[in-house]
């Protein structure tokens, strides 16, 4: 995709723009999620070393957001979504939000450092080169399985944040890391299902575009059932409880008959993967929300 220029920079840049250069909707999801798997980790930091650790961790991940965008600057201007961003918009030049990215992955992964242990440092500096090396610069525009492979990297922080309190990562933080690496495809591939003519345009090879509607959305039910499966873990291993396994039980159903609604859904018909692309982001946050009051209930009551 070399060949497509995004414009020059006008010069125009505001804070705001270096603000959404950190994909702040991403990172939000992110912040949640390593404050999950701090709460549900025995043993605790003292408040203000969790908090600049959980700062860390969300700088870490708007890091790897804002690289992603210098990354992806060519086909982000051909994207209908995208084309708005600060880069293709032409308001922040690409040579500043690359060393802006940079400087935050540096500053990110030496405060948690500072604030937790190396191990945590360790793996958000892994979890940010995966992101940005592994997914952005190889495999978005190579296979795909880029999404499958690559969610990887946005199902780390909770292990991140457990490893901030603890300085290990033992089975119950890869339950964590299982449930969003599963979650990833069937997310992305429902966007992908109704955003398809942007990514046959910035020719990226996104499942819809690579294999069809109709592989796209066998996949998309496949996964769902062996990531409603995969929501009864926590119970099943004894880290969460009945309140928990109530709302994976519900929650799981309801993922799964949305993703059915999308597999019986007609080519060139994308209200049933709109309505699973939104339910899905509410499925997540609700979910590790019920780990989270009970985490809390169980150490404060």
């Amino acid at each position: 995709m070399s060949e497509i220029a995004s414009p020059p920079a006008t010069g125009l840049a505001g804070p705001r723009d270096y603000y959404d250069l950190l994909k702040p909707r991403v990172m939000s999801l992110v912040i949640f999620t390593a404050l999950v798997g701090m709460a549900a980790a025995p043993g605790a930091l003292h408040p203000a070393l969790a908090a600049i650790a959980l700062l860390s961790i969300a700088v870490g991940a708007g890091a790897s957001g804002a690289l992603n965008m210098w990354w992806d600057a060519d086909i982000d201007a051909v994207m209908a979504r995208t084309a708005g961003r600060p880069i293709p918009a032409g308001r922040v030049p690409r040579a500043e939000a690359a060393a802006f990215g940079g400087f935050l992955s540096a500053l990110s992964v030496a405060l948690l450092f500072l604030a937790s242990n190396p191990f945590a440092a360790g793996l958000l500096a892994f979890t940010i080169f995966f992101y940005v090396v592994i997914y952005s610069m190889w495999l978005k525009r190579a296979t795909p399985q880029n999404i499958v492979i690559g969610g990887a990297a946005g199902a780390l922080p909770p292990v991140v944040g457990w490893a901030a309190v603890t300085g290990t990562a033992p089975l119950e933080a890869w339950v964590l890391f299982t449930i969003i690496f599963l979650w990833t495809p069937p997310h992305f591939w429902a966007l992908s299902l109704f955003r398809r003519s942007d990514y046959e345009r910035a020719a990226v090879p996104m499942m819809p575009v690579a294999r069809g509607e109709a592989e796209t959305r066998r996949q998309i039910f496949g996964y769902s059932i062996v990531l409603a499966l995969s929501g009864l873990a926590p119970f099943a291993i004894g880290m969460a409880g009945y309140l928990y396994l109530a709302a994976a039980a519900v929650l799981g159903a309801i993922f799964v008959r949305r993703a059915f609604s999308v597999l019986r859904a007609g080519e060139g018909d994308y209200r049933a993967a709109k309505g699973l692309f939104g339910f899905s982001i509410l499925y997540l946050f609700a979910l590790f929300a019920a780990i989270l009051i009970e985490s809390l209930a169980g150490r404060y009551v």
